[in-house]
């Protein structure tokens, strides 16, 4: 474990020292100059974390190959957000959600609301199922201390988020997407060579029973036989309508409301895309991502019901004495499928790596939620409680922000221990669908819907290309930034001249010199570098009006070339024409 989690801090600090990470969109945005494979990396790695494998996993275990259409259905969503939704984002020129309601809509409480709302649901339901599923996985692979292994991973996640930004993020996502695919491949090939092939699964499953229920009196334990026997209908992801755990209804309609707040309008998954060099980029690591999403049933769900096969009186109990004494909780203990592989089938050497795809998943899901939450926060809430507020303090801020965000995940970890029953996957989905519909709604009436006011131009998808002046909605805080800084140099100049009066400017002068002097020592500036931020007397240069314009072109600018826009559309088409196939060959 030393070893690899060393290496994202060496990455880290290879990106943080190539990267302009002193201004706001340089730290938040990777200046917009990522290209396409690690924004495709980077979308697959901040998606799936620890609590994919151990959910997914846990969840097929218990009732077959249907988990997967959460990841399936992923597929068109991802291409909606590269061909709809971001191209309107670049030109309303926004770096959240938040603040697109607040240009399209106007008004800071939709945009306070959601930024809160937000943050929220980083903290509970991400952070909180990303770190105990890993602490599940190392737990049981090493023996470690719960607390020791978290707040270990937490320290190691926090360091290279808060001095690299967002290009070291996507940076060691791409390596950590190739760690995950690899050993998890490795995994899989065990598990079907330890169960006998792909067709001895289907074959074997059906018969996946704990043993106590196999005794000549089962009805000695007072259990329903639903609670033991495979679901009938295991092997179809398209279940029925009225009696089924996901009737396909919901699987088409309820599940793609989900996957559109998650994939097209949550911070952590845009912010990679904003980062794109151009449109095409964006669209092409749109595609990456998408055939990454196609691995999850075979990496993950069918490993996790070849677990039942070959140890269901572990992974299938449903006594709850047996259940609380193999994996200390009443409910079942179908999360365990994925690590009981890796500690069961691996060889010692090779469960190295198993542990290396673990601390990959997690660090990468965790880290991308510290950077979009200390993008949210920097500048949808403390931008508004201090307009007037510099680059450099926005970016202190933005820092300060994950290192307390850190604080609230570790004091959090005792209640994540005490909810872990049941199948994890399926709480993420439960606790996301009450949020996710009127979140989606919003957003689909700004992008598509012209008729909610006259705010328009290069903010709905249809006028992304026009050329029309318009007035943002959210100059006012522009305005009252000016107008605040202007009243402290009025103060300023007035208390120099009330100095000036009483013969101590000079004093004045002298003693401000000298702080100015001792916070630019070189403890100041060694944690300045460290931190991408300018020591005092150091800062970055201003901007001419030219040059802010062509910058601001440069960022909302959407044209393609006509070559790579072709190629990239035929891969689209690709792309879903195999997602439909894998559909109906599983439907």
């Amino acid at each position: 474990m030393s070893t690899y989690s060393t290496f994202p801090l060496f990455l880290g600090s290879q990106s943080m020292c190539r990267t302009n990470r002193g201004t706001v969109r340089g730290y938040f945005l990777a200046g917009r100059n990522m290209v396409w494979w690690p924004i495709g990396a980077s979308l697959f790695a901040s998606n799936i974390g620890s609590g994919h494998f151990v959910g997914l996993a846990g969840t097929g275990a218990a009732t077959g190959l249907a988990v997967a259409g959460f990841e399936w259905n992923a597929l068109f969503l991802v291409l909606l957000l590269g061909w709809l939704f971001v191209p309107v984002y670049l030109t309303a020129g926004v770096i959240t959600m938040p603040q697109y309601l607040k240009k399209r809509f106007g008004g800071q409480r939709i945009r306070l609301y959601l930024s809160v709302l937000s943050l929220f649901m980083y903290i509970f339901t991400k952070i909180s199922v990303d770190m105990f599923s890993g602490a599940v996985f190392i737990q049981q692979a090493l023996g470690w201390n719960i607390y020791v292994a978290v707040i270990a991973l937490l320290i190691i996640t926090t360091i290279y988020t808060v001095t690299g930004g967002l290009a070291a993020l996507m940076f060691t996502d791409t390596i950590q997407s190739f760690v995950m695919i690899s050993g998890s491949c490795v995994l899989m090939g065990f598990a079907f060579n330890a169960v006998g092939g792909y067709q001895a699964m289907f074959d074997k499953y059906m018969k996946a029973l704990p043993r106590q229920t196999l005794s000549p009196n089962p009805a000695l334990y007072n259990i329903s036989a639903s609670c033991y026997l495979p679901r009938e209908d295991s092997y179809q992801m398209m279940r029925d309508a009225i009696v089924s755990d996901m009737p396909w209804p919901a699987v088409i309609l309820g599940l793609s409301i989900n996957s559109l707040w998650y994939w097209c309008t949550d911070q952590v998954i845009v912010q990679r895309c904003l980062a794109g060099k151009n449109l095409t980029h964006v669209k092409a690591g749109c595609i990456l991502c998408g055939y990454l999403k196609l691995l999850p049933m075979f990496l993950m769900v069918m490993p996790g019901m070849i677990s039942r096969i070959l140890y269901p009186d572990e992974v299938a109990c449903v006594i709850p004495e047996e259940c609380k004494r193999i994996c200390g909780t009443e409910v079942g203990c179908s999360n365990i499928a994925y690590p009981k592989l890796v500690v069961s089938l691996m060889p010692s050497g090779l469960r190295g790596l198993m542990l290396a795809v673990m601390l990959a998943a997690l660090m990468s899901s965790l880290a991308s939620i510290f950077n979009s939450s200390g993008t949210l926060f920097t500048m949808d809430i403390y931008n508004r409680l201090r307009p007037q507020a510099s680059d450099k303090e926005l970016l202190i801020v933005g820092r300060v922000w994950i290192l307390l965000l850190v604080g609230v995940s570790i004091a959090w970890i005792p209640v994540v221990q005490a909810a872990q029953g049941g199948q994890l996957f399926d709480y993420i989905q439960s606790v996301s669908s009450y949020l996710a519909p009127p979140i989606a709604a919003i957003f689909l009436l700004g992008l598509f819907v012209k008729r909610v006011n006259e705010q328009l131009h290069r903010l709905v998808f249809s006028l992304r290309h026009s050329k029309e002046e318009r007035v943002d909605l959210d100059t006012e805080e522009e305005e009252e930034a000016k107008q605040r800084e202007a009243a402290r140099q009025r103060r300023r100049e007035h208390a120099e001249m009330e100095a000036a009066k009483n013969g101590r400017l000079e004093q004045a002068l002298e003693l401000e010199d000298s702080k100015a002097a001792a916070s630019s020592g070189r403890l100041c500036r060694c944690l300045g570098w460290f931190c991408g931020v300018a020591a005092d007397g150091q800062e970055q240069p201003e901007q001419s009006p030219e040059e802010k314009a062509e910058e601001l072109r440069r960022l909302t600018d959407i044209t393609e070339h006509p070559t790579w826009r072709r190629v990239v559309n035929i891969n689209a088409v690709v792309m879903m024409a195999l997602a439909i196939f894998l559909w109906g060959y599983y439907a």
